[in-house]
């Protein structure tokens, strides 16, 4: 209690009580839980105008910063006003557009704002075939980022749920390779790293063609913060939080309802990402 932070956004206010009744009830380091409307990309955007705030608050000089990209994390530059210089280092390649069209802007925006280095590479975050994957991640600028991942202190990650528009890379496959996956146990991701419902990370046949950080250096990584938006995420977020894949957490208030209402064990027990 002898700190307090206080982040003001447009239309929106931190809701300390919930904030620290996350904390409490997960042991999470840091959670920022903002009244903010639940009105689809609208809140996308503030959420991530909300996580460039709590970075600012939280980064420091001595950190290596770890990106990637997410429709909530685009808004995360809007929000930057000062930064120390620190090295970023983008973590994943791009989901195909529309949604991954500005990856790279997004690690040289955040870049920009402290003057440190950005250690970005051009490649999808998908390829056809695990030969291609693995000639991809030979190239110089991908291998000199993928080899700076185990020096990152801290991270800002957007939490996918395994459904439709809750996941950029659920979004990105065949209805097949969906099946497949969830067949395998997979709940929730996080950067490409695939993890089942008790938040443990589960190998799957993507992996060999996936340009981002193995899960074994993303687990690695001192601090996480995961962004999540939807009240349908709440199964995923809390199955991140489970296996300690996130350490600090930004999302709306109905979601961190959601999440403590299943902790109490009030709601539903099913694992599901659909809406409950």
């Amino acid at each position: 209690g002898l700190v307090r932070i206080e982040i003001g956004l447009p239309g929106g206010a931190l809701d300390a009580g919930l904030s620290a009744e996350l904390c409490s009830v997960f042991g999470l380091r840091h959670a920022f839980v903002f009244n903010f409307p639940s009105d689809g990309s609208p809140l996308r955007q503030r959420l991530g105008e909300a996580a460039g705030q709590v970075l600012m608050d939280l980064i420091t000089p001595g950190d290596v910063l770890g990106l990637t990209w997410s429709r909530t994390l685009s808004g995360l530059t809007a929000a930057l006003t000062q930064l120390p210089p620190c090295p970023i280092v983008q973590l994943t390649g791009a989901v195909p557009p529309p949604d991954g069209r500005d990856l790279l802007e997004l690690v040289r925006g955040v870049a920009r704002v402290g003057g440190g280095t950005a250690h970005v590479f051009y490649a999808p975050m998908l390829v056809s075939d695990a030969a291609t994957a693995t000639a991809i991640r030979r190239q110089g600028d991908i291998a000199e980022a993928f080899a700076l991942i185990p020096s990152v202190t801290i991270a800002v990650v957007s939490i996918g749920a395994w459904g439709a528009g809750l996941s950029t890379i659920y979004d990105a496959i065949t209805p097949a390779e969906r099946e497949s996956l969830a067949d395998l146990g997979v709940h929730a991701e996080l950067a490409g790293v695939f993890i089942g419902a008790d938040g443990g990370t589960l190998p799957t046949p993507l992996d060999s063609r996936m340009i981002v950080t193995p899960a074994p250096l993303f687990t690695g990584i001192p601090f996480v913060l995961g962004v999540a938006y939807d009240a349908a995420k709440s199964p995923a977020v809390l199955a991140a939080i489970r296996g300690g894949l996130v350490h600090g957490l930004v999302t709306h208030a109905e979601l961190a309802e959601r999440l403590l209402t299943r902790a109490r064990g009030r709601g539903p027990t099913r694992d599901s990402t659909a809406p409950d």
